[in-house]
């Protein structure tokens, strides 16, 4: 399944690390950053979430929240949340229903073995809950700033 520019993005309910069962459309009215990435822990989700963590408060002076989805589950995500003081809420998508719904869930390739797993991807979602944002296979470097100049520029 992909979704679509200008669409409107899918909803699911997925379980949360502030203890409750989270939807999409629970957050109609704000903007969006809805950003999956394979691993807690692991050097390249730490660096991306740490900077969501850095201009967190940038993000939410433009009217949007951040949600990071991964397979980890909460158990792994409160300890990566501790860890890095991050203050925003992470999802636990174990059974792959909203990476598989966004199209993130491929088949991957490191040392010669294949793998399904998280193809690191950001997606923006305006108030109304339509998609106007993509950006797949990201490099983290620089891409945080990205996402939030395109918040500015579109969506403030």
């Amino acid at each position: 399944m992909a979704v679509v520019t200008g669409e409107f993005a899918p909803d699911f309910a997925l379980e949360a690390s502030n203890g409750e069962i989270i939807r999409l459309s629970d957050y109609r009215g704000k903007n969006i950053v809805l950003y999956f990435y394979p691993k807690d822990m692991t050097p390249g989700c730490t660096t991306q979430a740490c900077d969501f963590r850095d201009y967190h408060e940038s993000f939410e002076g433009l009217n949007a929240v951040i949600l990071g989805v991964s397979p980890d589950p909460i158990i792994r995500h409160e300890k990566f949340i501790g860890k890095y003081e991050l203050p925003f809420i992470l999802l636990a998508d174990e059974e792959n229903k909203a990476a598989e719904a966004y199209g993130v869930w491929k088949l991957k390739k490191m040392f010669g073995k294949e793998y399904m797993g998280i193809e690191r991807s950001t997606f923006i979602i305006d108030k109304e809950g339509k998609l106007v944002k993509e950006w797949r296979k990201v490099k983290v470097k620089g891409h945080v700033e990205e996402a939030l100049e395109f918040i500015k520029e579109n969506l403030s």
